[in-house]
């Protein structure tokens, strides 16, 4: 069956066990891992459906993460979320191990989420929503704490209005263009890396972080 035709109903009972959980691993953690991985997807290819939720389940926070953030929307970026573990799933024996497993799910995923925004035509709304512990949207800017102890009231309020003028400013990108930023200072990702998942040289990432830092200073100089 075409990757297009499967639902989120049947990926849901394909993987009826990923957990949708707020994630966090760091690109040092994921690199870390790759040994491991490798020999993982060496035994999913061999049909070994344990190795394959294995991987799942290393990865679905970070992949549940991004597709939030690029999206805009915890309900669409659990949507692709799903859809990407279920494309690697069925793609996965023509995995080459020319590169990590996590630039190639990010690959997978980053796709998807661009996919889904050029569709709808617009502006992606703002970034600035998570699913909390409680399984609750939330304001990601409101899970920023300030980094003083003795931060005054007057301070904290500052510290969130300048947050909610950066997530304005962030809507001004283009998709590419915001991509590019929140995988590199969101989710920590070197621009080499980057540039595989996009399918472009690191050059051309450079470009276009450039020009995503150039328009949120020009924004951020202008709500002064």
């Amino acid at each position: 069956m075409p990757v297009a035709e499967l639902n989120n109903s049947s990926t849901a009972r394909a993987y009826p066990n990923l957990s949708i959980v707020s994630p966090s691993r760091t690109e040092e953690d994921l690199r870390a891992a790759r040994v491991d991985d490798n020999q993982l997807i060496r035994e999913a290819q061999q049909g070994d459906t344990e190795a394959f939720e294995e991987l799942v389940r290393q990865y679905d926070r970070a992949v549940l993460r991004l597709a939030i953030h690029l999206t805009g929307s915890p309900e669409d970026g659990q949507d692709i979320y799903q859809e990407a573990f279920l494309r690697a799933y069925i793609n996965l024996k023509n995995f080459r191990f020319e590169c990590s497993f996590y630039t190639w799910i990010y690959r997978i995923v980053t796709n998807l989420c661009l996919d889904h925004l050029r569709k709808k035509h617009s502006r992606m709304r703002d970034l600035t929503t998570t699913i909390s512990p409680d399984g609750e949207e939330e304001k990601v800017v409101e899970r920023m704490p300030d980094q003083s102890a003795t931060a005054s009231p007057e301070r904290s309020l500052a510290g969130r209005e300048l947050r909610d003028r950066i997530c304005r400013a962030l809507g001004t990108l283009t998709p590419r263009e915001r991509t590019v930023f929140e995988l590199k200072h969101y989710h920590g990702l070197r621009l080499r890396t980057v540039a595989g998942m996009l399918n472009t040289t690191e050059g051309t990432i450079k470009n276009t972080l450039f020009r995503a830092t150039h328009k949120l200073r020009f924004e951020l100089a202008e709500a002064r």
